[in-house]
């Protein structure tokens, strides 16, 4: 078991599959896990309470557009990120990396990045040392490394100088991270598709000694094939006794193979996202609620759900007129079972491995679930 801010006991296996237990200051996390997203310290369209009845047990929030808005001075004033959110279950935050990357002209070197605030227009930079201190002063219970997050394609040339800037931003957060008593912070191993340099990168990682481990640098557009490829060949090259995090994964399919690949942690906006466009997640397959075949449908969205919006009996007809009449219940409601699901889900794939069976269970649901087409559209997607 893990010691420090951060208590990790592995309880079971199954094949690579892994069942633990995770406690942090603000509570404890079983695994396998999915980490609905609150970029801006909220859910879209949830309430934190919403959230813990769906099963939510950690949330994630985001560096960079918290210190864009309102700001790590005022989260911090307002008793930290936790009282802010009225979340008293565990957080993490992302270092703000894949977001700073993603912007239109930024300047990379090896200090930091530089780019233009994209509300006021004036020159903003994040070092390591700087995503550090902001989220020590948010306060989350799991906080990440700040890493140089490689593009898919990339060359191999590339994909190195990203390794580089990876380890040697890697030691700077660590001698910048003032909180090391109650908030655990997390290295990222990158590499894009080049299995050497992942190795080599999770070997220097492992030897920091770091509290967890996350794998970086996926759902950036590589599909499935590779994401399982990625997950597959660098979650045994990390520290069994410490938790392994996939970060910006994904659809259901993507989540079970992971698991399957040993992955203990997950986030994604994909729950939330896609409710607020009407599409929802069933044990079969993804529906379009929008779609005119609904208008007098009078079944719940999934009748083997019990989330809230299914099990008080609100109907696929009525979700159908809520969206076409632009309703904000649409999203709340859509949101509210989507993120269910995978909390669901996440909750069957760990009985499943608790039970040494989860491969069958893999099987099975997949089976359910891709007779309706589940895996038809959609794609990795990270938060922006």
């Amino acid at each position: 078991m893990t010691s420090g801010p951060l208590q990790f006991q592995l309880e079971a296996t199954s094949g690579r599959a892994r069942a633990a237990r995770m406690k942090t200051p603000h509570g404890e996390v079983t695994t396998p896990t999915f980490m609905p997203v609150g970029t801006h310290g909220a859910l879209k369209a949830m309430t934190t309470e919403q959230a813990r009845a769906t099963g939510s047990q950690i949330l994630l929030g985001n560096t960079y557009h918290l210190t864009l808005r309102p700001g790590e001075a005022l989260v911090e004033k307002l008793g930290g990120l936790h009282a802010f959110m009225a979340w008293d279950g565990t957080l993490l935050t992302d270092s703000g990396g894949f977001q700073v990357f993603s912007l239109p002209k930024v300047e990379i070197t090896d200090r930091g990045a530089r780019f233009k605030n994209e509300f006021s227009g004036e020159g903003m930079e994040i070092t390591p040392e700087r995503s550090i201190e902001i989220q020590n002063r948010l306060g989350a219970d799991i906080i990440m490394a700040f890493d140089e997050c490689t593009p898919f394609p990339a060359s191999e040339k590339q994909a190195s100088q990203g390794v580089r800037r990876t380890l040697s931003w890697m030691e700077r957060c660590m001698r910048a991270h003032e909180r090391a008593d109650d908030q655990a912070l997390f290295a990222i191993v990158q590499g894009s598709t080049f299995q050497h340099l992942r190795a080599s990168c999770a070997e220097a990682l492992v030897a920091m000694d770091l509290p967890g481990y996350a794998i970086g640098g996926v759902s950036v557009g590589e599909g499935h094939e590779l994401l399982c490829e990625v997950s597959s060949f660098t979650a045994p090259l990390l520290p069994e006794d410490k938790p392994r995090y996939l970060m910006g994964v994904g659809l259901p399919e993507d989540l079970l193979a992971c698991v399957g690949h040993g992955i203990d942690m997950f986030d994604c906006v994909i729950p939330t996202r896609y409710a607020r466009s009407a599409t929802a997640f069933t044990s079969r397959g993804r529906i379009r609620l929008t779609n005119r075949r609904y208008r007098r449908d009078a079944y719940p969205i999934d009748a083997s759900c019990d989330c809230y919006a299914c099990a008080s009996g609100m109907s696929r007809a009525y979700l159908h007129h809520l969206f076409a009449a632009n309703e904000i219940l649409s999203a709340i409601l859509c949101s509210i079972h989507n993120v269910h699901f995978y909390q669901s889900l996440m909750r069957q794939a760990r009985s499943a491995i608790l039970e040494d069976r989860y491969d069958a269970f893999c099987e099975a649901f997949l089976a359910q679930y891709g007779a309706a087409g589940g895996g038809g559209e959609g794609a990795n997607e990270r938060e922006g």
